[in-house]
């Protein structure tokens, strides 16, 4: 640089860092619903994504998902969680993982003799179009907790769902101890 003005050297530089900065912004992308590539879908931070105790609905981006009465039934040696996943998307869903603050990782168990919705396949629990599948009900598929113990008087234990099609979902489920 030498024979370059200290002006000069200025403007290059700051060309370089704007350049940089808009080809790192380029590599982000979001997603087909505007949100950065890899971001999970929580209440309150993503349009179309609402939630209570106990409920949450996913309705963006051709993702049509919601999950009712999540009850986690806690016990001093571990617990269920029981829930309502209703599919209205046109595509297959699956419910592939299950983690929750107090104990880990959830272990699915597909429905008994079945092979469409609520069956365990290798991608995790099959939830087809259009279909409801009720986790916990005698010979549906279950949600197990085996390292999860009661909240000692919490009311909601956080959740996250990992699906196929709507990646990570977070709720909190209600707490139901014994």
């Amino acid at each position: 640089m030498r024979g370059t003005t200290h002006t000069a050297r200025a403007v290059l530089a700051m060309s370089l860092s704007a350049a940089l900065a808009l080809l790192t912004a380029g590599c982000t992308g979001t997603g087909e619903d505007d949100r950065p590539s890899g971001a999970t879908v929580s209440a309150g931070q993503t349009p179309g994504v609402t939630s209570a105790p106990g409920r949450v609905e996913i309705r963006i981006a051709g993702i049509d998902l919601s999950v009712t009465d999540a009850v986690a039934h806690l016990g001093p040696t571990g617990g269920t969680l029981s829930m309502t996943v209703r599919n209205d998307s046109t595509v297959p869903e699956h419910l592939g993982m299950v983690g929750t603050s107090a104990g880990g990782r959830g272990v699915l168990v597909g429905a008994e003799g079945t092979k469409g919705a609520g069956a365990l396949t290798t991608a995790g629990i099959l939830l087809q179009p259009g279909s409801t599948v009720t986790f916990g009900e005698a010979g549906g598929p279950s949600v197990e907790l085996p390292r999860a113990r009661g909240t000692g008087g919490q009311r909601t234990l956080p959740v996250t769902l990992q699906f196929g099609v709507a990646g990570l979902v977070h709720l909190d489920a209600r707490v139901s101890d014994g």
